[in-house]
């Protein structure tokens, strides 16, 4: 099985631009690279500031442009979102309670999409209320299952950035720890970095996202840093027991060299590329 993830498109008014670059832009360009290289995905799941500003105007750019899309795409909600204007336009993605959170069955598992949006604050939440719902689905759903979600569960080491990260995560960790078994991996955003790691045995990862990218600034004290790298998402081939998940920076525009085959009896100092 195949999927993609995409996060943190920050879609805005068209025209204007962040950090330089044009979310929009670069949003359209991560779907026509994804349909060119991965026709086979059998999904798409965006994890989150899908508007830079929850802007209406922003939500129905995104639905028109998803309806067109030849493959399903899921839509988490993150910070830079309201739930309102986004269930506005996407009133069939409210669930339980008035969350975005929701079951979507795949060809092997289920993935499991959860809300840890909160109002006036950019860190992430998870309340009784959602917890119960995911206990509620996690009880009765086989694995493997596939979790995506915006904020990071775990600490990064970069002060600014651990303030606004899943403040709940403990009670969420409480949750899924019982169900690690069956829980074959996290997905998130909103770091606007790579990142990699567990929670509670269960292994997580990020890409960059399709926009700006952040900066590991173990520094920083106040500020997020930023840097001009290339945009990215990401490809999920799930297999169990295994997962792989790369990193593809569509944005970058160089060069791609073929340095040699990887039969070792070709491989000599003569005629390897390095």
């Amino acid at each position: 099985m195949k999927l993609l993830q995409l996060t943190d498109i920050h879609l805005t008014t068209p025209g204007q631009t962040i950090g330089g670059r044009d979310p929009n832009r670069n949003f359209q360009k991560a779907l026509d690279h994804a349909m060119r290289h991965h026709p086979d995905a059998e999904a798409v799941f965006i994890t989150g500031d899908l508007s830079d500003w929850g802007d209406h105007a922003d939500y129905l750019r995104l639905k028109q442009t998803v309806a067109r899309f030849p493959v399903p795409v899921e839509l988490c909600i993150g910070n830079h979102d309201d739930r309102d204007t986004m269930l506005s336009v996407f009133p069939e993605l409210k669930g339980a309670g008035g969350f975005v959170h929701r079951v979507v069955p795949l060809s092997v598992g289920h993935a499991i999409v959860l809300d840890t949006w909160e109002k006036d604050t950019h860190a992430g939440s998870f309340c009784a209320a959602r917890a119960d719902w995911l206990a509620e689905q996690l009880a009765v759903l086989e694995g493997p299952l596939w979790v995506f979600m915006h904020h990071n569960p775990v600490p990064v080491g970069i002060a600014p950035m651990d303030q606004i990260m899943q403040l709940d995560a403990d009670r969420l960790g409480g949750v899924l720890a019982p169900h690690a078994g069956k829980i074959a991996h996290i997905f998130h955003g909103h770091c606007h970095l790579p990142l990699s790691g567990s929670f509670h045995g269960i292994p997580f990862s990020a890409p960059r996202g399709t926009n700006h990218a952040g900066w590991p600034d173990f520094g920083a004290v106040k500020l997020l840093s930023a840097a001009d790298l290339t945009e990215s998402y990401a490809v999920i081939l799930a297999n169990p027991p295994t997962t792989m998940v790369h990193m593809v920076e569509f944005g970058y525009a160089g060069a791609v060299r073929h340095e040699g085959s990887p039969d070792y009896a070709n491989w000599d100092k003569l005629t390897m590329i390095r």
